[in-house]
């Protein structure tokens, strides 16, 4: 087993992390985060939406027979 070479192992780095900090900054966690989970996508959105106030239109399909 003497000459089995080390090998070193790359260092995972996520794409995803965000590189452009202010010096002590941090990323928004879960560990720094002021509660347990994910934060909202949505902002201060409160649910539900009154669904007069969406710009949503059902699609209808006719059928061609």
């Amino acid at each position: 087993m003497a000459n089995v070479a080390k090998k070193h192992k790359k260092q995972y780095v996520d794409p995803g992390w965000p590189q452009d900090l202010e010096p002590g900054q941090h990323a928004v966690t879960e560990l720094i985060a002021h509660h347990a989970g994910a934060d909202s996508p949505f902002g201060s959105t409160t649910f539900p939406v009154d669904p007069e106030t969406l710009g949503y239109v059902h699609p209808n399909t006719v059928i061609n027979r």
